[in-house]
């Protein structure tokens, strides 16, 4: 199970990982469901996605040295790992703007990572639950923000959250330089096939990423518009 050379037949859309796949949006619906109920569990859901989120990565983080396959590349600079500090300080204390990096960057790709996963390994090796459940805590976590805590994103914060990760971008681009390392998948696309992979190199793949970024966060931005519409409809 805490092995770094065994159980490594994961297979994309199998039983399994469908299984996994259904047991977080049933997650998704119990927070929807238990909404109605906050008062008695929202003190209980919000301290387990707060406790799963620094859990998930120092354990990750452990396995990774206790099995000798650390190295720099593995420091939590990915864009998920970077969601989940976000989750964890929102839990901690209010901030409007850090939603607005939260809701774009901890929700649609984590899911994404969860349909198509660099992931050899399957169940139940402990790199599978670590590596399944972190990706589900972290939108979860920007869910009960919304249902639980009422937080909403305007338009305007799609530009700002556009802005905000360019801006963690410029030295992630000089770090991967100098360490050799690929956060943000900057230094080149995915090993897995993805749409990354479409991106083609050099400054077009660039390009490619700034487009693709921008029409993520519009698109991402239509349910939460919705949201809001049909808010204001019944308040009126």
């Amino acid at each position: 199970m805490f092995s770094a050379t065994g159980m490594q037949r994961f297979e994309m859309f199998s039983t399994v990982h469908i299984v996994t796949l259904g047991l977080f949006f049933a997650a998704c619906g119990a927070l929807v469901y238990f909404r109605n109920q906050q008062k008695k569990y929202q003190q209980f859901i919000k301290w387990t996605l707060f406790i799963l989120l620094p859990t998930c990565e120092f354990s990750l983080q452990l396995w990774l040295i206790l099995t000798k396959q650390w190295d720099v590349s593995n420091l939590p600079l990915q864009l998920c790992s970077i969601s989940s500090f976000l989750a964890m300080f929102l839990f901690l204390k209010k901030n409007r703007y850090v939603f607005y990096l939260l809701y774009f960057f901890g929700t649609l790709p984590p899911i994404l990572a969860m349909v198509t996963p660099e992931m050899p390994y399957t169940f139940p090796h402990f790199r599978y639950i670590e590596y399944f459940l972190h990706h589900s805590v972290i939108p979860l976590a920007a869910f009960y923000f919304i249902l639980y805590e009422g937080y909403r994103v305007p338009m305007k914060a799609i530009l700002f959250s556009f802005l905000t990760v360019n801006m963690i971008a410029v030295p992630i681009f000089f770090l991967n330089l100098q360490l050799g390392t690929n956060f943000f998948y900057l230094a080149s696309p995915t090993d897995a096939k993805t749409i990354l992979t479409f991106f083609g190199t050099g400054i077009m793949y660039y390009v490619y990423l700034e487009v693709a970024a921008l029409i993520v966060f519009f698109i991402m931005y239509l349910p939460m518009g919705i949201l809001q519409r049909i808010e204001n409809k019944t308040i009126r």
